[in-house]
């Protein structure tokens, strides 16, 4: 989640951004490390001078590359499990500068995957995620050996009674949960000048491509991990960039659905209206695999009803290579375009190959109401998240004795030494001061927010342009890490279609100085298949993603010259 624009007189409103081996020893690994959790508070340490890390047998692995191995014996889902978990200990766990990518292991994740196996054996694979190693966001429940926190000391010990209802999806369709993400702490909904990627129970996590850089966030561990190679996909969520963001930071592709596509039952909220989970992952056809299982009607979540006749049991059937060929594409180049050069040359080149492809460039394409989407957009989040998060503390009953976000406050302020060491609870505090979702004021930035975002904003240029998407940098290269200060962004794109709720999808676009830039495609209501077929085309044309080196940004000239 981005984070709201400073007082007025304060310098950080020049940013845009401002806002918001074997399966005995593994076993054994994940015991341990189940006990021994990133520490409460971490601060990065002074990065190693050198790439770290051992060659490893299943980098850049696709699901279906995967699922190949385990269907001609080569390998087995207890086996992938295995591998995933050491690479976790040697990168996320151990050194100078471990990633804290992952905030807890499941310490059933073999014991599952050799369950699998036994069923592949009897009755074949269930699908294409059968064996596959996930992780996913700790604000998303499981009723198993981990607890839910969304990063948070207050919540440690918390086990919801049932899993998510795309955490139901998950294992119905075989997937091995291998564990919990860390995250920005509340999904970056706590403080005006937070850290992306810190939380008081994971510590700071780091960017895999550069160690002392932001992994962004809110998602970060869930974009970390994935692009570390820690697992095969990864599922985040996201109120306003909080999954693009992080992959576009670790050179991924990551899918924001349209609100109500894919349920939020059981997940830690923000906002009802903006909040939705989605995939993380290396390949559009990765993300493609993932959404099919995620997306679905749950009678937890009454705006999935929304989604009949819209959701896909398999978006991979609308990837194809030639997807480019005659689409038309607009370019907003008005407040999401020239707040860094060298991300803005890197988007011309890919506007470039997009027409050599066969696509219309419809140059500018400007979202007019853009500029105007901040304002309305805090004050619909803040009432929310007072009244979703209250709701959701309720659910959890006896498993927790905090019952409203002032307990939330309360709690910090008790911690302050692991809760608040770096920066606090401003968004907390202006929720707090909130009243019910029936206030004027509530409804009145509600009516905004979909009136700017949707009919005179996405669909308004889309209408004008007879476009198929609109594309953008997802923001500038990451930023260096200081929690002292917190985030320094430059710029993004996300904001339109979180406001209104639509999709977006970001694919990896190229490096500057060897960090990840990302190019987002942006569409209506319900367009996923339009837009994974655009990014798909994209991705096969460019092929920018390459695996990263675990050092820190003094060393990422070796990898560019």
């Amino acid at each position: 989640m981005k984070k709201p624009l400073p007082p007025p007189g304060n310098p950080r409103e020049l940013s845009r951004r401002t806002f918001l081996g074997g399966a005995a020893a593994a076993s054994t690994l994940v015991a341990l490390e189940v006990q021994a959790e990133p520490s409460s508070g971490n601060v990065p340490r002074a990065p190693t001078p050198e790439p770290r890390g051992k060659p490893f047998e299943l980098e850049e692995a696709t699901i279906s590359e995967l699922q190949a191995a385990m269907t001609s014996g080569k390998s087995t889902a207890q086996g992938l499990a295995a591998l995933y978990l050491a690479r976790i200990q040697e990168l996320d766990r151990s050194g100078d500068s471990p990633l804290l990518s992952v905030i807890e292991l499941n310490p059933d994740a073999l014991a599952i995957a050799s369950a699998l196996d036994e069923e592949r054996k009897a009755k074949g694979p269930r699908g294409p995620l059968h064996g596959i190693p996930v992780l996913i966001k700790d604000n998303i429940a499981t009723a198993d050996k981990m607890q839910t926190t969304a990063g948070s000391l207050a919540l440690v010990g918390s086990v919801p009674s049932r899993d998510a209802f795309v955490v139901e999806r998950l294992r119905a369709a075989g997937a091995v949960i291998l564990g919990k993400t860390n995250l920005s702490e509340w999904a970056n909904f706590r403080s005006t000048h937070s850290a992306s990627g810190w939380s008081g129970r994971g510590g700071q996590c780091r960017n895999p491509y550069a160690l002392d850089r932001t992994p962004s966030g809110s998602s970060s561990g869930s974009g970390a991990a994935t692009a570390a190679n820690f697992c095969a996909v990864s599922v985040g969520t996201e109120t306003d960039g909080s999954i693009v963001s992080p992959s576009a930071a670790s050179s991924l592709v990551g899918l924001k659905p349209t609100v109500g596509l894919v349920s939020r039952s059981g997940i830690i909220p923000i906002s009802h209206t903006q909040d939705t989970a989605g995939p993380m992952a290396r390949t559009v056809a990765d993300a493609a695999a993932l959404l099919g299982i995620l997306a679905g009607v749950d009678p937890g979540d009454a705006i999935t009803a929304t989604s009949q006749g819209h959701a896909q049991a398999d978006y991979t059937r609308f990837l194809d290579p030639n997807g480019l060929k005659g689409a038309r594409i607009g370019v907003p180049r008005e407040r999401f375009f020239g707040y860094h050069p060298a991300t803005d040359a890197l988007i011309e080149q890919s506007l470039e190959l997009m027409k050599a492809q066969g696509a219309t460039i419809v140059d500018p394409a400007p979202i007019s109401t853009a500029a105007k989407l901040d304002e309305p957009e805090l004050e619909v989040l803040l009432f929310e998240f007072k009244a979703d998060v209250e709701a959701y503390l309720a659910g959890l009953g006896e498993r927790t004795h905090l019952r409203s976000l002032a307990d939330l406050i309360r709690f910090n302020e008790e911690n302050r030494g692991t809760e608040l060491p770096w920066f606090g609870q401003e968004l907390f505090h202006q929720a707090q001061a909130k009243g019910p979702l029936t206030d004027k004021k509530y409804r009145k930035a509600l009516e905004a927010c979909r009136k700017l975002s949707r009919e005179q904003g996405i669909d308004a240029v889309m209408t004008k342009h007879k476009l198929d998407a609109l594309v953008a940098p997802t923001q500038a290269p990451p930023g260096l890490i200081d929690v002292v200060n917190g985030d320094h962004w430059l710029g993004s794109s996300s904001t339109p279609a979180a406001v209104a709720g639509y999709p977006s999808i970001t694919v990896p676009a190229g490096y500057v100085a060897g960090l990840p830039v990302g190019l987002s495609f942006i569409g209506r209501a319900w367009s996923e298949q339009t837009l994974l077929r655009l990014a798909f085309a994209y991705e096969q044309s460019s092929k920018h993603r390459r695996p990263p080196r675990f050092a820190p940004t003094a060393d990422l000239h070796r990898a560019t010259t």
